[in-house]
């Protein structure tokens, strides 16, 4: 077949091949066709074959069946031309049954619900049923896992709160030996540190730790590491304090058991004349912390028995219960310069660590100012240790903290700090931590009242980051 475009444009002949005897002629009209016109022609039909195949080619993709008519591609590519989407290949009644609610006793006693997902496709296979019995049986066995997962977690939660709440029974027949021993024994009951070594107790030049705890096997653990890892132990002053109740086995163990030629004090929060004096801050946070908890009524078997609550909401109220959170020691902290009056630096130690190395190197650090010195938790190789910022500890849905803190400032760890009391004396932490509280009135739902503290410095840029290898 040939193809003859006169030059006038005027018509367009079209010759067979050879077999035929007569030509096509066909004729145009008086318009004028220009070169200009037929290009732009092809170009649209190409980019339209374009753009169909690339629509098949998507519907192919999304694991549509192949289509080998014209009818069933139009029906295919008509609603994604126009914007719609097709109709869903799932039965409206499935998502009837799946939205209607459940109760918690529908399921109690009964056998027939499908325990696995195996269970759950040999019943339907072997019973064929239809797409409401389908349903009706995936919501049953759906419904009774999210159950099951709800009880275990909320179990170990109870678990976990009770095992970290209570008092073994050696730890408490160790302290009462001990309150036996002070009152019994002459030697359980020797001045803390002897009377020739009091001056160290204020004098600068040495290295002073600050342990406050009303556990004494842990306070033993923390002190006998800190003086056996010490490469100067006769320049090592460690400042026990503890509670009025606590204060008989404390002082009784230290006694029997001395740690020269460091030296040791045991003192009781009543022997500071500070906190003998008038309104103490601590005490009313204090009081605060147990009108939170006097909401609880039933304690923690009211907590777990709501069946509405959140676990995680079940385990901040069974944390938030823990009378670790709620013991004088954590409170006590805020006011370390008031305590120490004499006193520029101090290592502050938590009774659950175990000291490993020499730390006469923190007095070497310069702390450019900062109040607090302490390892971060937000940057390091392990993502779920290291990665601790200040959204991880308080609830930024309270106005307040949204609108005054940086859910991504960086947390820190408080197992061991130090503190330059010099230059806490200069602000006014202490008094701004009280006011916080005040304000927001944080309770059990944000976090316990040490994690408020612990992170309070950082909130106010006065810690000074330091290495985790010390």
């Amino acid at each position: 077949m040939q193809l003859y475009i006169s030059p006038s444009l005027r018509h367009v002949t079209v010759f067979p091949g050879k077999g035929f005897k007569e030509f096509i002629k066909v004729k145009v009209g008086s318009r004028r066709v220009s070169y200009r016109m037929l290009f732009y022609s092809l170009l649209f039909f190409t980019f339209l074959l374009r753009f169909a195949f690339v629509l098949t080619a998507v519907d192919t993709i999304d694991g549509e069946r192949k289509c080998s008519t014209i009818g069933c591609l139009g029906k295919r590519l008509g609603p994604s031309l126009l914007g719609r989407r097709l109709d869903s290949n799932v039965p409206e009644v499935i998502y009837q049954v799946l939205e209607e609610p459940i109760s918690k006793d529908e399921l109690k006693g009964r056998s027939d619900v499908p325990q696995t997902l195996e269970d759950f496709m040999a019943e339907i296979k072997r019973s064929k049923s239809d797409a409401k019995t389908f349903a009706i049986k995936l919501r049953e066995m759906v419904t009774l896992l999210e159950q099951r997962t709800r009880t275990a977690k909320i179990q170990e939660y109870l678990y976990r709160h009770v095992a970290s709440s209570s008092i073994p029974k050696q730890l408490h027949c160790l302290a009462l030996k001990l309150a036996n021993e002070h009152s019994t024994n002459a030697a359980a009951r020797l001045q803390l540190p002897s009377a020739e070594l009091v001056p160290a107790l204020v004098d600068n030049s040495y290295f002073h730790f600050v342990l406050a705890s009303d556990n004494v096997l842990a306070a033993s653990v923390v002190a006998s590491s800190l003086v056996r890892n010490s490469l100067r132990p006769q320049n090592v002053v460690l400042h026990i304090i503890t509670d009025r109740k606590t204060y008989s086995p404390m002082q009784a163990w230290f006694s029997l058991h001395p740690l020269s030629p460091a030296i040791i004090e045991v003192k009781a929060l009543h022997h500071f004349d500070w906190f003998a004096k008038g309104k103490v801050p601590v005490l009313e946070a204090m009081e605060k912390d147990q009108l939170v908890r006097s909401k609880f009524r039933g304690g923690s078997s009211a907590i777990v028995a709501n069946n509405t609550e959140n676990p995680q909401v079940i385990a901040a109220k069974l944390q938030a219960l823990s009378p670790k959170y709620n013991s004088m020691m954590n409170h006590i902290r805020i006011h370390l310069p008031e305590l120490f009056p004499s006193l520029n630096k101090v290592v502050f130690l938590d009774d659950d660590i175990v000291v490993q190395t020499d730390l006469s190197p923190l007095w070497d650090i310069d702390m450019n100012g900062s109040v607090n010195g302490a390892v971060e938790t937000c940057r390091g190789e392990d993502k779920f240790v290291m990665s601790k910022r200040l959204k991880s500890y308080l609830n930024f849905s309270h106005p307040l903290i949204s609108k005054n803190f940086d859910p991504n400032e960086c947390a820190w760890a408080y197992g061991m700090n130090i503190f330059d009391l010099e230059a806490w004396r200069k602000t006014n932490i202490s008094l701004a931590y009280h006011y916080w509280l005040e304000q927001v009135h944080i309770s059990i739902t944000h976090c316990p009242r040490k994690m408020v503290l612990i992170r309070f410095l950082s909130i106010l840029y006065h810690t000074l980051p330091m290495n985790n290898n010390i």
